[in-house]
């Protein structure tokens, strides 16, 4: 009762309260009553059929629209509608670590077979190993499964999970399915919590990551997380904690982050209030929520999920914060892969706002005390952990903990990617693999909140027909679900959350080498239906990721939606897709509107204008665009400071285009006084340093031996220090190539460019300018080496891609039919 009290006055604003409650238990008791006057024939039929048609429209009165629901956000809270202390946290998956077997076992409770590995097969009567009826779509362990759903016949399951024929369960008499089912309505209706998920009934292992509620405290020996081992990183974390009032804990998948955060945190702030959003879009409350508090731990595991448009920013961390120190505390995991996208040298990868975006983000995570959690235990918690090995999950742990880590094992990471690449065999689990494939690519297109149950309906079957469709007796979806939910060893399954919160893939796959890229018809059919925030998401990491089509298109979308800066973002990823002049006409758009509402010298007005002056020489007026560089430069300087990175950036194109225009020695002497200044701010490997050299190679020195021998120690330190597809990288091969066609040596520079388009395609696409440029100068030194034949075949194929991607009167295009021409004119005339 008090729930319903609480969800009528906090969810939906208005104050449903006592006659709602009433009239849910009047609507019961009538139920009841009829039913044991008809239990058969006609009127049982109409009566059961009304009841469950009126307890429908009674739940969605006392409880809000989930679609609402998981628009807004959600934040963990107890059966009451409360936001929970710490010390009231009883599981650590409460606080988004991963479930643990209950069983002694160590295997699943339900849906194993005898030898510990996923039951990939089913049932002769169709459905699942694990039993589950076709509502079981959610997460949590099969115990929590059997728990909640074993008892429910197909009258009480979401209609999207009946069968056609909307049959009941089986039972004595078809009435008493009804009524049964009508009880256990009622029962769900009233006993829900705020955030949507049941409130009892529930084992410990029904709480995980996409979990709305804390029940009630878990009996001695009930939890399914095995023993807390303390790790040598704790010290360090109770110190940081000691030190910051923001705290990072980065690690691999699987390196047990989450768990140690959560012990620590219940220990040294038990009365704080524990805010945790379930999603971004439940930041906002989130944050204001914990500034309420006199005491608040804000928790976000995942950090990633929480950072880019809408998300944390440096303001809202600092005015959080404020206070007494300990009072309010941040605690936040994330992995090491999305830590190491904002290591400085990643910076040298982006342009625009991208890179805006990434040092905004970066700057949140600047913030924090870095703790960091290695996968590997040490020996010293090998030995901590051995004290527990009558545990049976501990000891496979310890057993396997050589090639995998403990906490990995004990997640399963290893066990699941393995499930997931088996099912794909005919007859096993097909349709399954395909919805986890859909749930990865969904996080891997830069998709931050779980996914529907529907969405993944819609979009897993291209998956499946790829690998060969009905040749691979794909199982019924419901069945599907259920088994991509079932957890091995019960600690996670490839996909994790519920009906009502979503999906989201198990973080442990996107580590997986052997993914290919994200095929498109995921990537259009998630566009399609994702909020304008999202896809300004979706575009950044594509426009990051070179891929400068679905940047475009996402980020048009997010501009549609008026998100802040993707005006800006979306005019660079057109320049950089081949439109330079339509870049620079909207770059100016963007710049007046920028210096008219924050001034010219803003740091925000500053990055228009680079980009403005960028496009403006890519277009093909370098003059102009180093007069707006020498302006930028001076600004720059006196805003941010000479040894800002915005302003060496400037002055790096300021060299660039001045040589463009013609006077390459001014060109030099810029860059010899620009590598010494980045000299004494960066390190000698740093990519910025590398660029600025071969751009000196290129403007300095015209002896072509020298020139050679210089490049080939700059491609051996880009090699060593960048790797070999690193923009740079690939960038200073293209000055070898053009020294080559430059020195008369047309045959090697004919396959050095050879190389270079293949990379260039490989990592960037066809249609991508750097890779239409690479087979356009191979063309040239075919033409040059003699044979014309082929290099006018290149030329072709090339011209028309390009006429394809290229704004008219593009340079490319121009060189293209400068070539062709070339070869027309070089041709003997027929008689």
């Amino acid at each position: 009762m008090p729930v319903l009290l609480v969800r009528g006055r906090r969810e939906t604003g208005r104050a449903r309260g006592w006659p709602a409650y009433l009239a849910a238990v009047g609507l019961g008791a009538g139920a009841l009553g009829l039913a044991s006057l008809w239990t058969s024939g006609a009127w049982a039929t109409g009566i059961g059929a009304a009841v469950t048609t009126l307890s429908g429209l009674a739940a969605e009165r006392l409880n809000p629209a989930e679609a609402t629901a998981t628009r807004r956000g959600a934040l963990l809270r107890t059966p009451g509608g409360r936001i929970p202390r710490t010390a009231r946290l009883h599981r650590p998956e409460q606080a988004g670590a991963h479930p643990a077997d209950p069983s002694p076992g160590g295997g699943l409770a339900a849906g194993r077979s005898p030898a510990g590995s996923l039951a990939a097969g089913r049932s002769p009567g169709g459905r699942s190993a694990a039993g589950r009826s076709p509502a079981a779509g959610s997460s949590a362990g099969p115990s929590w499964a059997v728990g909640r759903f074993a008892s429910r016949s197909r009258a009480g399951a979401h209609p999207a999970d009946s069968s056609p024929a909307g049959g009941l369960a089986a039972g004595p008499s078809r009435a008493a399915g009804r009524l049964a089912g009508l009880t256990r309505a009622v029962g769900r209706f009233a006993g829900r919590s705020p955030a949507g998920s049941l409130a009892t009934g529930r084992s410990p292992a029904a709480v995980g990551r996409s979990a709305g509620s804390v029940a009630a405290p878990a009996t001695p020996g009930s939890s399914t997380s095995p023993v807390y081992i303390r790790r040598d990183a704790e010290p360090r974390l109770r110190e940081a904690l000691g030190r910051s009032g923001f705290v990072l804990v980065v690690g691999e998948s699987t390196a047990g982050k989450t768990r140690l955060a959560y012990e620590v945190a219940r220990m040294l702030y038990p009365r704080h209030a524990f805010v945790r959003p379930l999603n971004r879009a439940a930041l906002p409350e989130a944050l204001r929520t914990a500034a309420r508090r006199r005491r608040a731990v804000l928790w976000l595991d995942d950090l990633e999920d929480f950072l880019g448009a809408e998300g944390l920013d440096p303001g809202r961390l600092a005015a959080l914060l404020a206070g007494p120190p300990g009072r309010r505390v941040v605690i936040a995991t994330l992995r090491s892969q999305e830590y190491r996208r904002y290591e400085a040298r990643e910076e040298s990868r982006l342009t625009g706002s991208d890179r805006d975006a990434w040092r905004a983000q970066r700057e949140v995570l600047h913030l924090a005390a870095v703790v960091r959690l290695d996968r590997h235990w040490t020996p010293e918690e090998r030995r901590r952990a051995a004290a527990h090995a009558d545990d049976p999950r501990i000891g496979t742990a310890l057993r396997a903990g050589d090639r995998f880590g403990i906490a990995e094992v004990l997640a399963a990471g290893p066990e699941l990617l393995a499930s997931w690449h088996n099912a794909w065999a005919p007859g096993a689990n097909p349709r399954g693999a395909a919805l986890v494939a859909a749930a990865v690519d969904c996080r891997r297109a830069g998709l931050r909140r779980p996914v529907s149950r529907d969405w993944l309906r819609d979009l897993h079957p291209p998956y499946l027909t790829a690998r060969g469709g009905g040749d691979l007796q794909p199982e019924p979806f419901a069945d599907a679900m259920a088994w991509a939910c079932t957890a091995a060893y019960a600690t996670s399954g490839l996909l994790i959350g519920n009906y009502s919160q979503g999906y989201t893939a198990f973080d442990y796959l996107l580590g997986d080498p052997g993914l290919a890229p994200v095929p498109d018809h995921l990537w259009q059919a998630l566009l399609a239906r994702v909020e304008p925030a999202e896809a300004y998401d979706m575009g950044l990491l594509a426009h990051q990721e070179s891929r400068l089509a679905r940047a475009a298109q996402a980020l048009a979308k997010a501009r549609r939606g008026r998100v802040p800066g993707a005006d800006f973002l979306l005019a660079i990823a057109v320049g950089d897709a081949g439109r330079p002049r339509r870049a620079a006409a909207d770059l100016a758009g963007v710049a007046h509107r920028r210096e008219a509402r924050l001034g010219p010298r803003h740091p925000d007005t500053l990055a228009a204008r680079h980009q403005l002056a960028y496009f403006t020489g890519e277009a093909g007026d370098a003059p102009a665009a180093a007069e707006r560089f020498t302006a930028l430069v001076a600004d720059t300087s006196a805003v941010l400071g000479p040894d800002h990175p915005d302003t060496l950036a400037a002055r790096h194109q300021l060299a660039y285009f001045t040589g463009e225009s013609g006077d390459r020695a001014e060109a030099a002497r810029q860059l010899a006084r620009l590598l010494a200044d980045r000299l004494r701010v960066q390190e000698a490997d740093h990519a910025q340093v590398l660029a600025t050299r071969r751009s000196l190679i290129w403007y300095g020195d015209q002896r072509p031996a020298e020139t050679a021998r210089r490049l080939d120690e700059l491609l051996a330190d880009a090699l060593r220090s960048l790797g070999p597809d690193d923009p740079h990288t690939l960038a200073i091969r293209a000055s070898q190539a053009a020294l080559a066609a430059r020195a008369g040596h047309t045959a090697e520079a004919a396959a050095a460019w050879e190389s270079l388009a293949a990379d260039r395609t490989r990592l960037l696409g066809a249609d991508h300018p750097h890779a239409l440029y690479a087979r356009l100068e191979r063309a040239r030194a075919l033409a040059a080496g003699g044979r014309p034949a082929q290099a006018r075949a290149l030329l072709l194929g090339t011209l028309y891609e390009a006429e394809r991607v290229l704004e008219p009167g593009h340079r490319h295009l121009r060189l293209a039919r400068e070539l062709l021409a070339g070869l027309r004119a070089a041709e003997p005339e027929r008689p």
